[in-house]
C-alpha cells in the first residue's frame, strides 16, 4: 500500500482533521470518517468479497437465464417430462397473451389517431365557419393601430 497517501486509513493529522471537522459540520460525517480510520484496511478486502459474490450470483443468473431453482430435474423422467410440456405450453400461451396485447395497444393506438383526427377536423370546420374579423376587432389577431 502507498503509505504516502495523504487520506489513508490511518491516524494522519489530515484524517484527525477531517473527523473533527465532520464532527462539527454534520456528525454523520465525522462518524464516517472515523469508521474510515478505523476499518479502512478492512474495506478492500470487503469490497473484494462483495464483488465476487454478485459476480457469481449473476454468472449463474446468465447461464441458467430462464431455469430456477425449482425447474433442476428431479429424477423422475415421466415427471420432468410433463413438466417440461406444461411449461412449453404456458410460455405458449404467454406468448399469445403477448401477441394479443401488442395486437390492443396497435387498435388503441389506431382509435386514439382517429379520434385527434375527428377533433382537428371539428376544429377546422369550425374555424372555417367562422365570419372573418373586421378591421373594429381589437382581439389576439387584430393588428395594432399606430397613434
Amino acid at each position: 500500500m502507498n503509505q504516502s497517501a495523504l487520506l489513508r486509513p490511518d491516524w494522519t493529522p489530515a484524517t484527525v482533521a477531517l473527523m473533527v471537522l465532520g464532527f462539527v459540520v454534520f456528525w454523520p460525517l465525522g462518524l464516517a470518517m472515523l469508521a474510515y480510520i478505523l476499518f479502512g484496511e478492512r474495506f478492500k478486502g470487503f469490497k473484494r468479497d462483495v464483488n465476487q459474490a454478485t459476480d457469481g450470483f449473476f454468472a449463474g443468473c446468465r447461464r441458467g437465464r430462464h431455469r430456477r431453482g425449482w425447474e433442476r430435474d428431479t429424477g423422475n423422467v415421466a415427471f420432468d417430462d410433463w413438466r417440461k410440456a406444461e411449461l412449453d405450453r404456458l410460455e405458449e400461451e404467454r406468448r399469445k397473451l403477448d401477441e394479443m396485447r401488442a395486437d390492443f395497444d396497435s387498435y388503441m393506438r389506431e382509435l386514439r389517431r382517429a379520434k385527434d383526427q375527428e377533433e382537428f377536423d371539428r376544429f377546422m370546420r369550425e374555424r372555417r365557419s367562422k365570419p372573418p374579423a373586421t378591421g373594429d376587432d381589437k382581439g389576439p389577431g387584430a393588428p395594432y393601430e399606430m397613434a
